[in-house]
């Protein structure tokens, strides 16, 4: 064998296992990078950004002329009373060629309103592509915090089961001498099995939720995801005030946004409609060809008539009726947006009060209670259940904190989707 198609092969495999050995891209650990990597990567969000750019490329054919229209016409093919021998299709050897160019001319303001009506549809489509984005987005830190509170509530079942693992060998060590009974020894080991079991079961909570914000990134290869580190910071309560939060969200609304593009164009549909009351004009030129000379010239002047009444009229009702429901869908999604912007915020502030009562009072207090239960089994002065109610207590505390910093998240990212941008 020659060695040219050995080398070639030895390259080929090189390249492919070079290939194979890329390093894989790591995101995560941030919301914040799960957001730059969908914004550039997710198939959805890049489709709506080519639909929104189709509109605009709409804008400019819209108010466009019509193409111009070329007639022919050829006279006396047949050459009948003429000279020539027989038929023939060549403009010199027949009667005679007559040639019509024409340009239809809409009424005056009809093409700028087909612009503006085309425009408008380019604005809708923009502001759905952005919202479109911030339903992504939403999506996103919604998992975000919930693998985030998966993570940690895995973290403190991790705790509490060594914590109870270590009841448990109290329990064990005093009933083997004497001092404890049988059955404290298996109701610790009852409640570790419990525990296990919900560990087990976050832990699947977790993957699913791992998956979910895959699936929201596209599901792309050689990606691995971290982790969720860390949670976002609040704002302060002085961006929170509602008042503020209702100009922001008037301003900023994707959803009222295409409204408002939809509204601008029914206004201009609208006037368009009540235009064809007037003609269109069809101006035309037409030289007659005879032999091989230019006999004639015609001008031509066209328009349509408006007679149909009957049909205009319920056009121009169609017209005013689309851009009521246009006017009134627009102040219903308002009316919905103001009232989820203000279950978020109570919903936020409630979860921003919950931590602070659980951190500075329930959790310390519970901690507390759990270490006296266990010195004071351990020396006799209680029974077990008092020890196995102080570590639930410890259980539900730990619980309602991770909750509490779960549930601002997901409020903080409703109330962005809402009002259109960051806090």
């Amino acid at each position: 064998m020659r060695p040219a198609p050995i080398l070639l092969a030895m390259l080929l495999l090189a390249g492919g296992y070079a290939r194979a050995a890329e390093p894989e891209q790591v995101i995560g650990g941030s919301v914040e990078s799960l957001l730059e990597f969908a914004r550039s990567r997710h198939p959805e969000f890049a489709a709506l950004r080519a639909e929104a750019e189709a509109a605009t490329a709409r804008v400019e054919p819209a108010g466009a002329l019509p193409d111009p229209m070329l007639r022919t016409e050829l006279r006396n093919v047949t050459n009948e009373g003429n000279d020539a021998a027989s038929a023939n299709l060549l403009p010199p050897r027949i009667g005679s060629a007559r040639y019509a160019i024409s340009q239809n001319l809409p009424w005056f303001g009809k093409r700028d309103l087909r612009r503006e009506v085309a425009g408008a549809g380019a604005d809708e489509a923009k502001a759905k592509a952005r919202a479109g984005w911030l339903e992504l987005a939403t999506r996103i830190k919604l998992n975000y915090a919930q693998h985030h509170v998966h993570l940690s509530s895995i973290r403190y079942a991790q705790e509490n089961l060594d914590l109870m693992r270590r009841v448990a060998e109290t329990a064990r060590t005093r009933y083997a001498s004497g001092f404890g009974s049988q059955q404290d020894a298996l109701r610790a080991q009852s409640e570790i099995i419990a525990m296990e079991t919900d560990l087990v079961m976050l832990e699947g909570e977790s993957a699913q939720a791992a998956a979910r914000i895959r699936a929201l990134l596209g599901r792309p290869g050689n990606v691995r995801l971290r982790p969720p580190e860390k949670l976002r910071p609040l704002p302060p309560v002085s961006q929170l005030d509602m008042v503020a939060l209702e100009a922001r969200l008037k301003a900023n609304n994707p959803q009222l946004a295409a409204d408002d593009a939809r509204i601008t164009g029914a206004e201009k549909g609208r006037e368009l409609v009540a235009r064809n009351r007037y003609p269109d004009v069809n101006l035309g030129i037409s030289p007659t060809q005879t032999r091989n000379r230019v006999s004639e010239w015609e001008l031509m002047f066209e328009i349509n008539i408006p007679l149909q009444q009957g049909s205009r009229r319920a056009q121009e009702r169609e017209a005013e009726l689309n851009l009521e429901a246009a006017r009134l869908r627009r102040q219903g999604n308002l009316n919905q947006s103001l009232a989820e912007l203000s279950e978020s915020l109570a919903g936020l502030d409630v979860a921003r009060r919950l931590e602070s009562l659980v951190t500075t009072g329930l959790l310390p207090q519970a901690e507390l209670n759990l270490n006296a239960a266990l010195a004071a089994y351990e020396n006799g002065r209680v029974d077990f259940a008092a020890v196995l109610d102080a570590h639930r207590q410890l259980r539900r505390a730990r619980n309602e904190l991770v909750k509490a910093r779960g549930d601002q998240q997901m409020r903080l990212a409703e109330i962005e989707k809402m009002v259109g941008e960051e806090l």
